[in-house]
């Protein structure tokens, strides 16, 4: 249940709205409410200014979602606009931004996978592309996921025989490299194909992605006919191949479309207050596969004002396709499409279909929005169960909100990293993990139980800093400041603020703080890891460290507490188990990081060390040296004689090489 707003509070909100909406001009624009913490409560456009904050001075007629909005607000930020799509387009850019508590916010916010064929004067790249398209080349896309986009790349490189490496890995082949010899490449960097050739090559990768895929079977087929009559018999079986591979690209592209060519699929369903979006993407009458997305909402506002309001913020940072259905129809659709249709060179149409084929797609997302939140609501329910669990296992007064691991890892006290996980409700909260570079000088190499110490101190003392314990705003999941946590919400019911300053605490915000933390080791780092909330002057914080069994099996593990004998749990446990789980998944994201620092140490290129030199001097050098080595030997001279470096960087590459 949530909290009813005051009416004395609600009273005041609006009085201090009304001071406010006096000087508004009546035109478009933006307005932000804000809290006494001066935090954003709530972004919105209007079409007008005046008449839209007008309605919230009015204090009658206010839903308990509205109410409350209005009870926290004590000031008021405004953006006027010359039109209302630019106002529309202006409220998605600050939502995305400040993430304000009363708004449909975006959770997963990644950006989608693109396959790109450049065009920048060398041989045709075939790679996968995300972010910004600042490359010259053709894009195709957006693909739900990495793996959908790497297995059509796997089927693109046997089909066309396109490069996929680095422009500096091609500039200085010398020989073909592996992919040329297991057929997957042409060979263009040591000219094994003509540059004609390969960009004839090139351009049928390009003609098929736009969904020409029959003209370019057909061609395949005529040349492969063609040789086989001239008892080519090669030349034949690698056509024969490059047909192979376009039939298996079309036949994993999952269940394409008749009168579909371009659009973007999106359908909600709402279930227990929970809102899942699932979006699909339908390229060339293809299906490029599908996603979903569970947006945060207030349970009180509608389907389609939070369906309007994901669609505006999903293509914030990506172009729209021309044809943009939806399962529900929305408020100004035709407001929607201008601002879709204003960043792109194309016009953008929204549509709410009927009947016939799109209709079908529609529901096929719709049945899986339905099941997607389903599982996630399940998945919640057990997780909870289990949260349960672990605190009456562990003797907590109440099931965990937030977990956090911790771990760290090392080879001989080199390339050491430290790990932090969080688990809640909604399972592993990936976006809250962090890293901890183990680079402090008063650290002794393997030093386990100093890193652990390290590793703690450094992230109470920030989280004690920037989310204190008592009295902030709350928060949500979405937001995380840089160390990743949220805002803190201690208390576990709904409470409104009944002075003016004082925060609005959130129930289902995820939490700043942690309830748990369990500590990969024994005594002894349980024993760091408390001198650590020592040092920072943290208490209530409840610390367990995690101690395998003998010859390291799971089931024996001991637990260590500050405040009882060392415990186990039963073997069969689901509590041990789930537990087993965090700690392996620390260890795993220890592990890989200390994995990825390692790798990075081994290939760094000495040169990387040398202020001024970036990529550019750096491939310059190379490729008038060769190597680095020849770098390190060279004369002053003959290093001021390299094209593109100067008299200062050569000065400064001998210095370094030189010292002393």
């Amino acid at each position: 249940m949530q909290a009813e707003a005051a009416p004395a509070r609600v009273k005041q909100g609006a009085e201090v709205i009304r001071r406010f909406w006096t000087t508004l001009p009546a035109s478009p624009g933006v307005y932000r409410m804000i809290d006494a913490a001066g935090e954003v409560l709530y972004v919105g456009k209007a079409r007008n200014l005046k008449n839209r904050v007008g309605s919230y001075a009015r204090n009658q007629g206010h839903g308990n979602r509205i109410a409350r909005m209005i009870a926290e607000t004590t000031a008021m930020e405004f953006v006027t606009t010359a039109t209302e799509t630019e106002a529309l387009l202006l409220e998605a850019n600050l939502i995305k931004q400040l993430k304000p508590r009363y708004n449909v916010l975006l959770r997963d916010d990644k950006s989608l996978p693109y396959i790109l064929v450049t065009r920048d004067g060398k041989a045709s790249q075939l790679t996968k592309h995300r972010g910004a398209r600042n490359r010259k080349g053709d894009f195709f896309g957006p693909f739900a996921s990495v793996w959908a986009v790497n297995r059509t790349l796997t089927a693109l490189q046997r089909a066309f025989l396109l490069r996929t490496c680095s422009d500096s890995y091609f500039e200085n082949r010398s020989r073909p490299c592996l992919l040329y010899q297991i057929k997957r490449c042409a060979g263009p960097c040591t000219g094994e194909v003509g540059a004609a050739e390969y960009e004839a090559m090139a351009d049928e990768a390009r003609a098929f992605l736009m969904g020409k895929s029959s003209a370019v079977k057909e061609r395949l087929a005529a040349d492969m006919q063609a040789a086989a009559e001239d008892l080519e018999f090669e030349r034949a079986a690698r056509y024969r191949d490059r047909l192979a591979a376009l039939s298996a690209i079309q036949s994993t592209q999952g269940v394409n479309t008749q009168t579909v060519e371009e659009a973007d699929v999106f359908a909600i369903d709402e279930q227990a207050g929970a809102f899942c979006i699932e979006v699909f993407f339908f390229r060339n009458w293809q299906n490029w596969g599908n996603r979903a997305y569970f947006p945060k909402a207030d349970r009180s506002v509608p389907v389609d004002e939070v369906l309007a309001a994901f669609i505006v913020q999903f293509y914030a940072d990506k172009p729209a396709p021309r044809l943009v259905l939806l399962s529900h129809t929305i408020e100004e659709p035709d407001l929607v499409a201008d601002a879709l249709s204003s960043r792109v060179e194309h016009r953008v149409e929204v549509v709410t279909p009927k009947r016939g084929e799109r209709r079908q797609v529609v529901e096929g997302a719709l049945r899986n929005a339905r099941e997607a939140l389903g599982r996630r609501l399940a998945d919640t329910a057990s997780q909870q169960k289990l949260l349960a669990s672990v605190g009456q296992a562990l003797g907590l007064e109440q099931a965990p909100r937030r977990i956090e691991v911790y771990d760290n890892s090392h080879i001989m006290g080199t390339n050491a990293v430290g790990a932090m996980i969080v688990a809640g409700a909604n399972g592993f909260m990936k976006q809250h993990y962090r890293l901890f570079n183990m680079g402090a000088e008063e650290l002794k190499p393997g030093d386990d139980y100093g890193m652990m110490r390290e590793m703690l101190r450094r992230r109470f003392a920030r989280l004690a800093k920037e989310q204190p314990r008592a009295a902030v705003p709350a928060g949500s999941e979405d937001d995380i400041s840089q160390d990743g946590a949220s805002p803190d919400t201690l208390p576990r019911a709904a409470a409104l603020p009944s002075a003016p300053g004082e925060a609005f605490v959130d129930p289902d915000a995820f939490p700043a703080w942690p309830d748990l933390v369990l500590i990969d080791g024994g005594k002894g780092q349980l024993e760091a890891a408390r001198q650590a909330l020592d040092e920072v002057g943290i208490t209530g914080v409840p610390l367990i460290g995690i101690a395998k069994g003998r010859d390291r099996d799971a089931g024996r593990e001991t637990f260590f507490t500050p405040d009882r004998p060392p415990f186990k749990l039963p073997p069969r446990d689901p509590a041990l188990y789930f537990i087993q789980r965090l700690r392996d998944e620390a260890h795993r994201f220890a592990i890989g990081a200390h994995r990825a620092k390692r790798k990075k140490e081994m290939i760094k290129n000495p040169l990387d060390e040398i202020p001024g030199i970036g990529p550019t001097r750096k491939r310059a050098l190379l490729h008038h040296f060769g190597t680095v080595k020849a770098i390190s030997r060279a004369a002053l001279e003959d290093l001021m004689r390299t094209p593109g470096v100067n008299a200062a960087t050569a000065k400064a590459v001998y210095d370094h090489f030189h010292e002393g």
